[in-house]
């Protein structure tokens, strides 16, 4: 009886240290553009939180990541001219704690959603006031906050997880970065 409960206990023991371990796999903190240190086995869309600070500003970033799995993305899995929730399931958030500029607007410090409008020639970048929807199925242009053209970079190396990063570029300017596949979008943030 006491090695069943031994046993029991152990495995419960293993059990809770590898959901740990898994449930702080999938945070990212980093300031710039992250190196890639072991591969990315996993197939599914993982959840993904990317922390930064650019001058007094703090920025998080809460996103579900899918991977490509040799799939046609751009104009395939992902539409093109149609809202993208630029990520899995849920909108992506973008929190600040400063006021900030996208384009020539100012926006005030808080939690917002991120979607954009992939084109073959240009994206649609989108922050929404409603932070908390399900894929674009809430979606209502009547709450953006800011709308700008961004023209797509194209890269050799293939981004297999899709990736959001801050570049901090001084303590007054920064880039909110989102690539995957072969694509990087830069948007030029200033505080």
């Amino acid at each position: 009886m006491r090695y069943i409960l031994y046993s029991v206990v152990v495995f419960a023991s293993l059990n809770a240290c590898q959901s740990k371990k898994e449930s702080t796999e999938n945070h990212e903190h980093h300031t710039t553009a992250p190196a890639t240190t072991e591969a990315d086995t996993l197939k599914k869309s993982v959840y993904k939180e990317t922390h930064a600070r650019v001058g007094n500003a703090h920025i998080t970033i809460k996103y579900t990541a899918p991977v490509v799995k040799g799939r046609v993305i751009w104009g395939g899995l992902v539409p093109y001219n149609e809202v993208w929730v630029t990520g899995a399931h849920r909108a992506t958030s973008f929190e600040i704690d400063k006021d900030f500029v996208i384009g020539n607007q100012t926006i005030p410090a808080g939690k917002y959603a991120i979607f954009t409008i992939p084109g073959e020639e240009t994206w649609t970048f989108i922050l929404n006031k409603n932070w908390d929807q399900h894929l674009a199925d809430d979606y209502n242009p009547s709450e953006d906050i800011v709308r700008i053209n961004v023209t797509p970079e194209k890269r050799e190396e293939t981004q297999e997880r899709l990736l959001y990063a801050i570049e901090t570029i001084s303590a007054a300017e920064g880039t909110l970065q989102i690539s995957w596949e072969k694509i990087r979008i830069t948007i030029p943030l200033k505080f």
